[in-house]
């Protein structure tokens, strides 16, 4: 293979990576407290090519961070609805260990646990899941819980020192990979409102069209340098 049209596919396999970050921008552009990403790409050179393929560029995953930008916050109405404002992040539990969120549509399971909408236990200030007693549940402005007139606990609001370095693990579900969770001090939670999707579906649809433009050329570049450039070196020497 060509060094040309190494470069050419490993701009195409770049492209396919692009084509999936943006599928699921798109796809969860209707899920409560989402976060779409950007990727960024490097030019590395390898030194395996040495001598075989001297110009040949590999083009490379140059990291992946969060965007942080704040979803507008809508009211729901709903009581068990509420949303982060500021830099902050609801703490659920999983079988993995804590996993961060600014999803929060939460609801009760059979035990009157809070739980996020997969079933996963929301945790309370202290680390512990939130079980309600009988009554009208709901969650105050400042993250209290309380199930009629007895407060059941306070919500766990935490924050991170770079929360773009947060790994998205699912729609809304974040992990912290190297980063201490810490309280919240700048965040405050609003009741019966939920933080909409950042993403920008004309800004992602224009992005869409860039990527495929590109995507298209690269293919129309390898079908030259296989079909015609080396159809005419092959006719060429064997003329010869």
């Amino acid at each position: 293979m060509s060094g040309i049209q190494y470069v050419a596919l490993s701009g195409l396999r770049a492209r396919i990576d692009e084509l999936d970050r943006l599928a699921s921008d798109i796809a969860n552009v209707g899920t409560a407290g989402y976060k779409g990403e950007r990727e960024a790409r490097a030019a590395s050179t390898r030194e395996s090519f040495d001598n075989t393929l001297q110009t040949a560029i590999d083009t490379t995953f140059g990291g992946k961070r969060l965007d942080t930008t704040t979803g507008a916050i809508a009211p729901t109405g709903r009581d068990l609805d509420v949303a982060v404002e500021g830099p902050g992040f609801f703490v659920v539990s999983t079988a993995n260990g804590p996993r961060y969120t600014r999803n929060g549509h939460f609801t009760i399971n059979s035990a009157r646990q809070l739980t996020a909408d997969d079933g996963a236990l929301v945790q309370g200030e202290g680390g512990q899941p939130i079980t309600l007693g009988n009554g009208e549940a709901r969650i105050d402005g400042d993250g209290s819980v309380w199930a009629g007139d007895q407060q059941a606990g306070k919500l766990s609001v935490v924050e991170f020192e770079d929360p773009r370095n947060l790994v998205q693990e699912s729609a809304s579900r974040l992990r912290a990979d190297g980063q201490t969770a810490v309280a919240a001090t700048t965040s405050r939670v609003h009741g019966g409102a939920l933080e909409q999707s950042n993403v920008s579906v004309a800004a992602r649809l224009a992005e869409l069209t860039t990527v495929s433009r590109g995507f298209e050329a690269l293919q129309k570049a390898i079908s030259m340098v296989m079909n015609e450039v080396d159809g005419k070196a092959i006719d060429h020497l064997g003329r010869r």
